[in-house]
């Protein structure tokens, strides 16, 4: 079986990167056959990340190109809560040396500083806080027209709390509590031709793509969210099969992002 790109991975640029090393990373994609891989460093508009140092994170870029000529390798950013300070965004984006950029929301509201699902859950229903956190999505989509693909619109799922509220279980996750929500979201995300992303961290629920054929949603793009080389591509075989069940296959060119069948 063939992988797919990795459109979001990050590296020693990303402020919440411990592990990373882009290097590193070019040389686990060639080892294990990945056709390209997209350097998605973070950029959010919150009190606790740091800037990015564009022209440095381009440095290496170009770095790594040299070392991995095999190896296609994408310039990209995550913009996160974009719609929250749009004029930096634009700023960001103005001079057009990101060739992937993914949107992205942490949480549905800024709670002093920090986007923290974690102190929702504390004080909100699990339910209520992914309804907020769809109807923010909804917003940033339509209010932010500067990005390609829409990253990890589970993202609640990460953090998901157990009854008890003591601890926290991915599994226990359904997106069928708020089933017409996500499925408005995606509606609204189709009809902007962009793209939904198959992100494998925790990995994306399979009715969530099937609602996003069935909404009409063109493409999906394959997603590790990697931040260290180890866990590039992961998962992404698994994914692979839930996306062809889903109705979407590879393009001509491994580049592409996998479309309706």
């Amino acid at each position: 079986m063939s992988l797919p790109a990795d459109n979001h991975v990050h590296s020693e640029w990303s402020w919440d990167t411990r592990k990373g090393d882009m290097e590193a990373t070019c040389a686990r994609a060639v080892e294990i056959g990945l056709p390209s891989v997209a350097f998605t460093e973070h950029v959010d508009h919150t009190a606790r990340s740091a800037p990015l140092d564009v022209e440095g994170y381009l440095a290496s870029i170009e770095r790594c190109r040299d070392l991995f000529p095999s190896l296609r390798i994408l310039t990209g950013a995550e913009i996160g809560e974009a719609h929250w300070d749009p004029e930096e965004t634009e700023r960001l984006l103005a001079g057009g040396r990101f060739e992937r950029v993914l949107a992205s929301l942490h949480s549905a509201q800024e709670i002093e500083g920090r986007p923290d699902l974690a102190t929702l859950y504390a004080s909100q229903p699990p339910e209520q806080v992914l309804r907020d956190y769809l109807a923010e999505t909804e917003k940033m989509i339509t209010a932010f027209d500067g990005f390609q693909v829409l990253a990890h619109i589970d993202y609640p799922a990460r953090r998901w709390p157990t009854p008890d509220g003591r601890s926290w279980d991915k599994e226990l996750f359904d997106p069928r509590i708020c089933e017409e929500e996500y499925r408005h979201v995606l509606r609204v995300l189709a009809g902007t031709g962009r793209v939904l992303e198959f992100n494998t961290r925790v990995p994306l629920h399979p009715l969530i793509l099937d609602w996003w054929h069935d909404v009409g949603g063109e493409a999906v793009s394959f997603a590790s969210d990697a931040h260290r080389p180890d866990v590039l591509a992961h998962g992404f075989r698994d994914a692979v099969r839930v996306a062809e069940a889903a109705g979407f296959r590879p393009g001509r060119d491994p580049l592409d992002f996998w479309r309706r069948a």
